[in-house]
């Protein structure tokens, strides 16, 4: 048996991948229930280990090596800069997507006063209170989402699908995790972004191989939006206009920065698009 063989067979199998998602999105939500009155930083680091818990017992009940599985294999200095670097592009380029859509398609009523609301409640008031919240909005999501989605769901879609159509699987079942509830329905408001977004961490997992740099591109994406989310004029429920050539301006930056970007990593010793 060929070492990337023995590699890939080292993986959940691919029905496991949307059942670790709908389990641990379900558990996310009821915990939720519980969680609301410890704040909103416990509120979202508690979210996310409950969105993650399913994925790690998975991998526990079938005996698969934790380290092995999720691919946190080392980054040296340049790849890591890199990856922060390629979280930059993603944020600028999906930044540009959202604005794109924004200008064909209306957010569902109350959806900017709640991203408001909630950037105002992780406020911080010093140093020390803005790494707390850098913690729960960026560094927390980062992490329990990619070991969900990156690090579990995708090596397991790999044999069945392919190494690319993995991705788009993995995004797709990113970007259903960000269906919002709005009134008595539910919003896809930001299901566009997120599925761009998990297209683009997925390509990454396969092209270093490592957790870890797509981990780093994530979190820098969401800090950016945390710091960046103060600079923007307050809606008081008045929806701004438009910026379309911003919007277009921003998506071909971040995306023409990402290609770039992506021919300084080099490949890894045990690729995902080698599977069994």
């Amino acid at each position: 048996m060929s070492k990337a063989r023995s590699k890939a067979a080292r993986q959940l199998p691919p029905w496991a991948a949307p059942l670790v998602v709908i389990v641990g999105y379900s558990l996310m939500n009821l915990g939720a229930l519980l969680l609301r009155h410890l704040g909103m930083r416990s509120f979202l680091v508690g979210s996310e280990l409950l969105l993650a818990l399913p994925s790690l017992l998975a991998l526990a009940l079938a005996r698969v090596p934790v380290r092995e599985a999720l691919g946190l294999r080392g980054l040296d200095r340049k790849a890591t800069a890199v990856c922060i670097a390629l979280g930059v592009a993603f944020w600028a380029a999906s930044l540009g997507l959202f604005e794109l859509q924004y200008t064909v398609w209306k957010p569902p009523p109350g959806y900017l006063e709640g991203f408001e609301r909630l950037h105002e409640l992780l406020k911080p008031s010093g140093p020390l209170d803005a790494i707390v919240s850098l913690a729960a909005i960026a560094f927390a999501p980062a992490i329990c989402e990619e070991i969900v989605f990156r690090g579990t769901a995708l090596p397991a879609l790999v044999p069945r699908l392919g190494a690319w159509g993995a991705a788009l699987g993995s995004a797709a079942l990113f970007g259903l995790i960000h269906v919002d509830a709005a009134g008595a329905g539910a919003s896809f408001y930001r299901v566009p972004f997120a599925f761009v977004v998990g297209l683009g961490l997925a390509g990454l997992r396969i092209r270093t191989g490592s957790l870890w740099s797509t981990i780093a591109a994530h979190a820098t994406l969401n800090g950016i939006t945390f710091f960046a989310a103060p600079l923007a004029q307050p809606t008081n429920g008045v929806l701004p206009d438009p910026e379309p050539l911003l919007a277009l301006a921003l998506l071909a930056a971040g995306s023409i920065a990402a290609g770039w970007l992506f021919r300084y990593l080099e490949d890894p010793l045990t690729p995902l698009e080698r599977p069994a």
